[in-house]
């Protein structure tokens, strides 16, 4: 299996002497070896780094460089959150220690290493995506969807850290609020998205536990792609409105007759415009299935997420335009802003157009 890991980046370095000290401290029995540390490729947010030490490992999850946005990239949040998930859910990596700023200038948590296939814009080399393979990793991820909503958070202390009960207009004034921090340009269309998505709410389901961030590339499978091994980037995990989730995974599900505003707003699209993957249409359908929720109002759903993706993009742009981060794949995030702005209304005029 192909590397999942890189030297870490120019300016992301981690204090190795201080990290391995700190973990002695804290974990028993691990090997003699000196630790060693390497980064992972994917992901635009928060910083993310393999430790080894002989025999062992573990992933190591930071927030980004420079100034957050508020309550964004809570680590300790994540850490607690992994562990009333991970008994239930046994595709979440299990927490293993979480640190705060004062060991290496920024807070962190420790978790369990998983292997596997993480799928993107390409199959891994070797990999033919027939039809069969498309079909079964897009019913993995509808199925898995279900089981996590299925779960009975009472059961947990996720009772003590959200707040499920106006989740849904809480979250739409939060996110035009965190859009409004960050705003770098006059946007067309995004006042009048604003007002649309204000007098849109409709009621919510049943809460559940949400991933919120529930994506092909959030997913890691065995190398037959027969079983969902690992996801990750719990980060937004809360518990709230399950349709809300749903609507954020269709915005990631790209399929192939999307316009290219969307299908190539970040480069290159996903593996989800290959033949075989559900449409979007037939995941929620699925989903409707397995889970029996009623998805009358899923465009309000679609719509916002849409714009919880633009704000997301645009806090990354932010931060670049700032210099608080150098890397050059956030230069052009204003254009996929600007698109995926468009894009939630072209979604909010659907139920128009269709009367």
């Amino acid at each position: 299996m192909a590397s999942d890991t890189i030297p870490i980046r120019q300016g992301e370095e981690l204090d190795t002497s201080t990290i391995e000290k700190y973990l002695r401290e804290r974990l028993p029995n691990l090997p003699e070896d000196n630790l060693t540390i390497e980064q992972f490729s994917f992901g635009k947010s928060n910083l993310t780094y393999e430790l080894k030490m002989g025999h062992w490992e573990a992933v190591l999850r930071r927030p980004p460089l420079g100034p957050v946005a508020p309550k964004a990239h809570d680590m300790e949040r994540e850490y607690k959150i992994l562990k009333e998930i991970s008994p239930h859910f046994a595709a979440a990596p299990k927490p293993y220690l979480f640190a705060d700023e004062s060991v290496i200038g920024s807070p962190f948590f420790v978790m369990e290493r998983k292997r596997g296939i993480v799928l993107d814009t390409d199959f891994p080399e070797g990999i033919t995506p027939g039809k069969e393979i498309c079909r079964s990793l897009s019913e993995t991820m509808v199925n898995h969807l279900v089981e996590l909503h299925s779960i009975d958070y009472t059961k947990t202390r996720l009772t003590e850290m959200t707040k499920p009960e106006g989740f849904m207009e809480r979250q739409v004034i939060g996110w035009i609020r965190r859009y409004e921090r960050a705003e770098t340009d006059i946007v067309q269309g995004v006042e009048q998205l604003k007002q649309w998505m204000l007098s849109n709410v409709p009621e919510s389901e049943t809460p559940a536990i949400i991933h919120y961030d529930y994506k092909l590339n959030n997913a890691m499978f065995n190398e037959e792609m027969t079983e969902m091994v690992g996801l990750f980037d719990w980060e937004m995990t809360t518990v709230g409105d399950p349709l809300a989730d749903l609507g954020v995974a269709m915005s990631y599900w790209i399929e192939p007759d999307d316009p290219d505003l969307l299908k190539k707003g970040m480069g290159k699209p996903p593996v989800t415009i290959t033949a075989g993957f559900m449409t979007r249409d037939e995941f929620m359908e699925h989903y409707a299935r397995k889970s029996g929720r009623d998805l009358t109002n899923m465009n309000f759903y679609q719509t916002f997420a849409y714009f919880k993706l633009a704000v997301i993009c645009q806090q990354i742009y932010y931060r670049w335009k700032k210099g608080q981060t150098k890397d050059p794949r956030f230069a052009h995030l204003d254009k996929f802003v600007s698109s995926l702005i468009q894009y939630a209304l072209y979604t909010a005029g659907k139920n128009d157009r269709r009367g």
